[in-house]
């Protein structure tokens, strides 16, 4: 399907209002692009694996909106139009200039693939299933992953942090948990590592769909990695589906606001002895996450960070 396309060029002071104009006129999904610098909070809302190099910021924004072919885009366009000439009188817009270009929805599927290469978290090869093995890379653990729409192709440094904690962790035989999957990447490599058997929950349709694309590429049976959708926090049916103390691992690579509620509930599926690895925290926020295992009676083993974030791994310990 063919879709218009349309780039604005404004300030950044003005991209929020002209953002909420579009959305008053019922243009959807605006994609905006500036140079202002990531602070923190934005680094963890967005979560996202690969960050681009921001160059220093100029005042320029660009809003990107789209457009079925069929809808009458004169009339649209005018009105965007009207409404930013309206803005001058009170708001620096820029030069407020619209640019057409026509786009296909594989390109919004596909054009991420640029940015994703092969790479080595230590003695790990990660590959998308568009690159060839180097020989020299041969001898190395391999995992291919496509993570599509879904979070986790390995380079953000919660997931290497998730990864050296699994194999440190995982032991032969092992039953693992992974909370938000995102694209299967630690429930795989737990399998790897030695474990018999992942299972993977996630709230998005599209991790899931990932998640069983990836088991496909490497060879992975639903006897081996099983995935399903729902929320394990506040889900008896998902909670039930998973299971009670069968865990041997349990890993959440996700963020600390949603760690804390986590924990007291996750701990009723883990195992006598079992470790809990959770990572996707900010830095600052790891001792949020390790109170709450302490709350739900785990003991916190380690706290270790990569960049801006942090893991904590704690355990819950044997019954005397």
């Amino acid at each position: 399907m063919k879709w218009n396309q349309f780039r604005l060029k404004t300030t950044t002071q003005a991209e929020d209002i002209v953002s909420s104009m579009l959305a008053d006129l019922g243009i959807e999904g605006v994609q905006i692009e500036d140079k202002v610098p990531l602070t923190a909070l934005d680094k963890e809302q967005m979560f996202v694996d690969i960050l681009p190099d921001i160059p220093e910021d100029d005042g320029t924004a660009y809003l990107t909106f789209y457009l079925e072919e069929d809808e009458n885009k004169e009339e649209i366009l005018r009105k965007v139009r009207e409404e930013l000439e309206e803005m001058r009188a009170f708001l620096d817009v820029g030069e407020a200039s619209i640019q057409e270009s026509v786009t296909e929805d594989v390109d919004w599927v596909n054009n991420w693939k640029q940015y994703f290469h092969q790479f080595t978290i230590d003695d790990i090869l990660i590959i998308p299933s568009w690159e060839q093995v180097k020989p020299e890379d041969s001898g190395k653990m391999i995992i291919h992953i496509d993570p599509g729409t879904a979070f986790g192709t390995g380079m953000h440094e919660t997931t290497q942090l998730c990864i050296r904690a699994l194999k440190t962790y995982v032991k032969p035989g092992d039953q693992i948990l992974d909370v938000g999957c995102g694209s299967g990447i630690l429930g795989m490599l737990a399998l790897k590592f030695g474990a018999a058997y992942s299972v993977g929950t996630d709230l998005d349709p599209c991790a899931i769909e990932a998640t069983r694309e990836n088991m496909e590429v490497n060879g992975i049976s639903t006897d081996q990695y099983q995935v399903m959708i729902g929320n394990i926090i506040d889900d008896p049916a998902v909670q039930d589906q998973v299971g009670y103390e069968k865990y041997d691992v349990v890993a959440a690579n996700i963020l600390a606001d949603v760690l804390v509620p986590l924990t007291p509930v996750i701990v009723h599926q883990m195992k006598p002895g079992a470790v809990y690895i959770t990572s996707g925290i900010i830095e600052g926020k790891e001792e949020l996450v390790a109170q709450a295992a302490r709350d739900a009676g785990l003991t916190v083993l380690e706290i270790n960070h990569q960049g801006e974030w942090a893991s904590v791994v704690a355990r819950k310990e044997q019954e005397k």
